[in-house]
């Protein structure tokens, strides 16, 4: 489960449309935890919006600048958070994952969070946690979302 601020969760979607008709991308930052069933929550505390650096593509593809992803993961670090997350926009496009979303995907555990932007207007998200223990096995798994007030 992927728990999330309202104001985190407006945050990232309003990034999704300031970036329209061009996908927007971020990070997540926060906790894993229990939920006690054995399964992990991830609680977001923050969202880092980044830039898209894919210049060959960006209405349906993105690219979090490798540099900027450390800088992000050390601040988050300095504050006691972690990644747990990356998030994105699907202009005029399902908020579902495509076939290159799970073949650039590589962090195990993280939830992947889907704006559909509708003609510049944010509409459904959905989060996918990408599960398997290898490139050779990995795969997105449906993950609900908690938004907390």
């Amino acid at each position: 489960m992927l728990k999330i601020p309202q104001s985190a969760c407006i945050s990232l979607r309003r990034h999704g449309e300031e970036t329209y008709p061009h996908e927007c991308c971020g990070v997540l930052l926060g906790q894993f935890g229990d939920d006690g069933d054995g399964s992990v929550t991830k609680t977001v505390s923050s969202v880092a919006p980044c830039g898209n650096t894919r210049a060959d593509s960006p209405h349906n593809r993105y690219n979090i600048d490798p540099r900027e992803l450390i800088r992000i993961q050390r601040e988050g670090r300095e504050r006691g958070e972690d990644i747990v997350g990356f998030y994105h926009s699907h202009p005029d496009h399902p908020a579902r994952w495509s076939p290159t979303d799970l073949a650039e995907a590589h962090w195990f555990g993280c939830s992947y969070v889907i704006t559909s932007v509708e003609k510049g207007a944010a509409a459904i998200t959905n989060s996918f946690e990408l599960t398997g223990t290898d490139e050779s096995d990995k795969k997105f798994v449906d993950e609900k979302i908690a938004i907390e007030a």
